[in-house]
């Protein structure tokens, strides 16, 4: 097995998402513009998006990882919209592009459209969290997108299976497509609850930091391939798996939480750059097999379909906004008031990804009866340039219509003030505490020794308001930031003398080892890394 064209993609892709954190393009679109350039190039591997490791080896940590890092009791409180999203809007577009393209392409038959609509369908968790990220779109926008994009793949694939069925001539019906989407949509929820509790006792209990860590890999592809093996939503499995584990995550021992996440934002910055480049690498894949279709002929077939997945997705969340508070009371009092200006970013908000060129490259080449499955090849072409057209239409434009919109974003100095009201309850609290303890004369301590536990509480407390009040006027840093800079410098200078004992052969490279993790942990409470 050839293992260089993986380094090459890995390496390749990691170096253009370091180069877009520096750039005001966004790493999504970069990555896919680079696979699309890249692609020509002489001497390049030919790289073909394999469905068998795309669905089950990408995808469940890809959505573990946006799963754990959302909030379930945010997700709770916007359930409505986002399942209207996830599973209205998507069998929505299912119906809609599938009636367009079978109009539209001549021959194309209504059963072959309608697996081109449920392909396209779904929005992508890895394009939607990547953007709502980097735009700093308002926080019940940003859970409605994450909600739908970690749901809505489950749909989709889905209907996929129920078009595809009839595609082939396995004589589907409506009564089995609905069996099968409540069989996938309670199955894989069933299937998460039955694991998440036995999963997180597992989490508590192992001690050893290491295993812990292997266990946390492994989590998402147990849940999806325990759910796929009774033909459940593997996908649903994995993200109710993950937002029990999040939500529980403060029950697990501080040292695993710390490495847990240096490796989960190692893994999903590798499979996100990897993903996006490899989207655009497809391109002479898709184009290799269009034989009638090439030429203007397959162009506007491209924008016909490209157009329809916009406009239906208008079509659905206005209404979808709007409707129901016009026609429940309950729905007025329980949830705020949207605005037109929100319901537009959300529309906007729906960029197409790897999912849907997974799911297309699983159409089986031939049919029951050994005829070829019809236009398969323009089915691809056609998913190829919506994902194309909506990362870079979509991707591009959304910042820009934030800013024209005025839509607010977060609320920083809110969100600092709650911060710092939080950390003084729970630094007094821990005073009062501390108090207790010291009281008792098995827990005596010299002064000088308590009274640094009680400064580390006291700087605790006051390092959020400090990020409140003034800054340095001749720095601009504020006391909080000028306290890190010199507990850098100082701990700085201590592992540089290391180091040189070290060389100097004082100190040998495990006691060196040791040292400088002490350090490292000193320097990791000294200085929080902004996110």
């Amino acid at each position: 097995m050839d293992v260089m064209p993986l380094l090459l993609l890995v390496a390749g892709s990691a170096a253009v998402a370091a180069a877009a954190r520096r750039s005001p393009v966004p790493a999504p679109l970069l990555l896919v513009a680079a696979g699309l350039a890249v692609s020509y190039v002489p001497g390049v591997p030919e790289y073909t998006l394999d469905p068998h490791i795309v669905l089950p080896l990408v995808l469940p940590p890809l959505l573990h990882s946006a799963a754990t890092d959302s909030s379930y009791l945010d997700l709770r409180a916007q359930m409505r919209p986002v399942m209207l999203l996830s599973v209205g809007y998507v069998l929505f577009a299912t119906f809609a592009v599938g009636w367009v393209a079978y109009l539209v392409i001549p021959g194309l038959p209504l059963t072959a459209a309608l697996v081109l609509g449920a392909v396209v369908a779904p929005p992508d968790a890895v394009a939607a969290t990547a953007v709502a990220r980097r735009v700093g779109l308002p926080s019940r926008i940003t859970t409605i997108l994450q909600g739908e994009s970690l749901v809505n793949d489950a749909t989709a694939i889905t209907a996929y299976r129920v078009a595809l069925a009839a595609a082939v001539g396995e004589g589907a019906t409506w009564a089995g497509g609905i069996g099968e989407f409540l069989l996938a949509a309670f199955g894989g929820i069933g299937m998460g609850l039955v694991l998440m509790v036995p999963i997180h006792w597992l989490r508590t209990h192992v001690k050893e930091v290491l295993l812990q860590n292997t266990l946390s890999l492994l989590i998402p592809f147990v849940a999806y391939a325990a759910a796929e093996q009774v033909h459940a939503s593997g996908v649903l499995a994995v993200v109710v798996v993950a937002l029990y584990l999040g939500h529980r995550a403060w029950e697990v021992d501080f040292a695993t939480r710390l490495q847990e996440g240096a490796v989960w934002r190692m893994v999903t910055f590798v499979l996100e750059s990897a993903v996006f480049a490899l989207i655009g690498l497809q391109l002479p894949v898709v184009l290799k097999g269009l034989g009638e279709y090439e030429g203007t002929r397959a162009a506007w077939y491209a924008i016909a379909v490209f157009l329809v997945v916009i406009v239906s997705r208008f079509v659905w969340v206005y209404p979808a906004t709007f409707l129901p508070r016009m026609m429940s009371a309950r729905i007025r009092e329980r949830e705020k008031n949207p605005t037109w200006k929100g319901a537009f970013i959300i529309a906007w908000a729906g960029m197409r990804g790897v999912v849907s060129l997974a799911i297309a490259f699983s159409i089986p080449l031939t049919v029951h009866g050994g005829g070829d499955f019809p236009e398969r090849n323009l089915i691809l072409f056609l998913t190829f340039t919506t994902v194309i057209g909506t990362l870079v239409v979509q991707g591009v434009t959304l910042p820009s219509l934030v800013r024209v919109l005025k839509v607010p974003g977060r609320d920083s100095q809110a969100e600092t003030l709650a911060e710092a009201n939080a950390q003084a309850q729970a630094s007094r609290a821990a005073e009062q505490r501390l108090e207790e303890l010291l009281s008792d004369e098995r827990n005596a301590l010299p002064e000088s020794l308590a009274d640094r536990l009680r400064a580390v509480l006291e700087r605790r407390r006051n390092s959020v308001w400090e990020r409140l009040g003034q800054s340095n006027p001749i720095t601009g840093e504020s006391v909080d930031d000028t306290y890190r800079r010199l507990s850098r410098e100082a701990i700085g200078t201590e592992r540089a003398v290391f180091v040189r004992l070290r060389d100097g052969r004082y100190i040998d490279d495990e006691m060196l080892r040791t040292l400088l993790r002490r350090l490292d942990l000193e320097e990791a409470a000294a200085y929080r890394e902004a996110e």
